[in-house]
């Protein structure tokens, strides 16, 4: 995903390096051209050697090392950076790009880029909460930087708070999200559902299907990638929360109808990827429903209605775009809804057809218009979400 692409890791000094060690790892799987600078005292905790035995490029410390004095080293990596990521960034380092100090090969460097920039504090809770620090944060988020949240735990001084590096692969999401892909959602609003609903029988039990909530988080997480202002109404599912999307968790099939009706006007966009009960128990039994001899009946009522609402209620330039999971007919019976919900497109898929089934990693999916289909072959469900958009922003023109 970051083939052709340079990222400027730079190092301070703290024992998160280890982390950032990591990162450079993960970012070289991407085909990323990872520049790693260390500050002095960054060299402590993590040999630079490390770094560039994991990226293939020399870790820069010295800003008057003799190999690159004659080529203005620094000028030149701030040239062809397409990203800064600071990862982990002490109180200190955070100070001197706040006020323009550069007094070593990062900070020199830094200041000379022109490409967009994030930093990820890593600190003892106080330090991180000192309204110095928190200045210097601000300051940054003004001229443009983006600010990487640490996590809550255990730190290394003993105590537990707010100062935690975040994890690798939540620090490789910045990057992704930062250079992935083009910005051609910008300035668009995208509501996506994912997932299943459960649908209560008692306070023991639940109806319910086996959607992993896979595809629609692929869809959300591709849609943010490329710009987009993205709202995921999720049921419950076992995945992580993307980064850079508001997620709304739901429970039930009235609660999605509600989430999602009410955020519909504001779309530009609506992704309908969760797999919705049909049905629910008429009536909840307070308590569990005590096991007894012969056979139980339970009766079942229809729910609403959330994709037909949103094809009736459909306003001018928004695209609506639902999914047909079948077993047989595949096409007639997603032609058919696609008529009678009044959708823009319909994703296609056969739950027997291998590659596309519930909780794998893949699909195949069939994007049925008005006017024609597009079958996709057998790919990733990042891969699918991607070409789905494109469908989209195609139709959308």
């Amino acid at each position: 995903m970051l083939s052709g692409k340079t990222i400027v890791l730079g190092v301070s000094g703290g024992i998160a390096c280890f982390k950032a060690a990591a990162l450079a790892s993960m970012l070289k799987k991407q085909h990323a051209d990872v520049q790693v600078i260390m500050t002095e005292n960054a060299t402590k905790f993590v040999t630079p050697l490390t770094f560039e035995q994991l990226t293939g490029n020399k870790a820069l410390v010295d800003t008057f090392d003799r190999n690159f004095v004659h080529s203005v080293e620094h000028i030149a990596v701030a040239d062809r950076a397409d990203f800064v990521l600071i990862a982990p960034a002490t109180a200190n380092v955070i100070a001197k790009f706040a006020h323009g100090l550069a007094d070593d090969m990062l900070t020199t460097t830094v200041l000379a880029c022109r490409c967009p920039k994030a930093v990820a504090p890593a600190m003892n809770t106080g330090m991180y909460e000192n309204p110095v620090t928190q200045d210097n944060l601000a300051a940054l988020r003004r001229y443009g930087w983006e600010i990487v949240d640490p996590a809550t735990g255990r730190l290394a001084c003993g105590t537990s708070g707010k100062g935690r590096l975040p994890e690798p692969e939540d620090l490789l999401e910045v990057c992704l999200h930062a250079l992935a892909h083009e910005k051609d959602l910008a300035g668009k609003r995208v509501l996506v559902t994912a997932g299943p609903t459960q649908e209560a029988i008692d306070p023991v039990r639940y109806l319910t299907n086996h959607s992993s909530g896979r595809m629609g988080y692929a869809i959300a997480k591709a849609a943010s990638r490329r710009g987009a202002e993205v709202t995921l109404v999720s049921g419950p599912t076992a995945l992580k929360k993307p980064a850079y999307v508001d997620t709304v968790d739901v429970i039930s099939a009235q609660d999605m109808f509600d989430a999602v009706v009410s955020r519909a006007s504001d779309a530009d966009i609506i992704i309908k990827a969760a797999a919705v009960a049909d049905y629910r128990p008429e009536a909840v039994s307070d308590n569990k429903i005590k096991k007894a001899d012969g056979a139980l009946s339970i009766p079942l009522e229809r729910t609403r209605d959330i994709l037909g609402t949103l094809g009736a209620d459909k306003r001018p330039g928004q695209f609506l775009c639902g999914f047909s999971m079948e077993t047989e007919d595949l096409l007639e019976n997603s032609r058919k809804k696609l008529e009678k919900k009044n959708l823009d497109m319909v994703a296609a898929n056969n739950l027997k057809v291998e590659g596309a089934g519930f909780g794998v990693e893949t699909n195949v999916l069939t994007l049925i218009t008005p006017d024609g289909m597009t079958e996709l072959p057998l790919m990733s469900k990042d891969a699918a979400a991607d070409a789905l958009l494109d469908a989209i922003r195609t139709r959308m023109g």
